[in-house]
């Protein structure tokens, strides 16, 4: 068990690991339990390495969504420090191995200690929307994340989440617990040099359609699943009629 757990997180302190899979189990109950969370593509997920999660941004849900939809590694998120003053969640996200950033250290300070993550091996998990969507569809990444995938190099891993905006809109202070459903997809591992080779506005707009694919793929799906009923009806639903 031992020997998995540092494979899982290199470089992490025993104590550190041993709470995030308590923090995780719990959290990947609740979840279960209440959004009936289903996760697609996780035998996608590289074992080992350093990893770029790149996901779309819905909701606060989506972190520890991504976190405990992985089985075999954990995150290194990176959060803003505000996000922390809250006990509850605050401990749900050092649970989860996020790390906070002083609001002035802005994007190059989140860069530094993504980079610094991904050379130990670790995952990270990244939005390149740069704030939570006013309506759940996908907007347009910062050209910032294209830094940061140049700079490190390291595979990157497309992913979406679905329902979690309906769940916990960013115009509401807390999240609903009643009758929404959410969702992960991981699509296939993303090499640099393959991003490279298109360019920085075809790389990450060849990101941005994986995502989207996955995200609307997954829309469906739970749509299907609940009869129509959830996610509640938003954009991208023309899109997937035909699923």
């Amino acid at each position: 068990m031992l020997g998995r757990l540092r494979t899982w997180d290199p470089g992490q302190p025993l104590a550190q690991m041993l709470f995030y899979r308590i923090v995780w189990s719990i959290v990947l109950a609740l979840f279960t339990l209440i959004y009936r969370a289903r996760f697609l593509g996780g035998e996608r997920v590289p074992r080992s390495g350093g990893l770029l999660i790149v996901a779309n941004h819905q909701s606060h849900l989506d972190p520890p969504l991504i976190a405990v939809s992985l089985m075999h590694r954990h995150t290194a998120a990176i959060a803003r420090e505000g996000l922390f003053k809250n006990p509850v969640f605050g401990l749900i996200l050092r649970g989860l191995g996020a790390m906070p950033i002083k609001e002035n250290e802005g994007d190059a300070g989140a860069m530094r200690r993504a980079i610094e993550q991904l050379k130990r091996g670790r995952v990270v998990v990244i939005f390149p929307e740069g704030s939570r969507s006013p309506d759940g569809a996908l907007k347009e990444f910062k050209r910032g994340t294209w830094l940061l995938l140049a700079r490190s190099g390291a595979t990157v891993l497309p992913a979406a989440v679905e329902g979690c905006f309906d769940a916990w809109p960013r115009q509401r202070t807390l999240p609903s617990v009643f009758g929404h459903r959410v969702g992960v997809s991981f699509g296939e591992p993303i090499e640099f040099a393959s991003l490279k080779a298109k360019g920085a506005d075809m790389g990450l707009a060849h990101l941005a359609s994986e995502i989207e694919t996955l995200r609307l793929d997954l829309r469906a799906r739970i749509r299907h699943a609940t009869h129509g009923a959830r996610p509640l009806p938003g954009p991208g639903d023309v899109a997937c009629a035909g699923n």
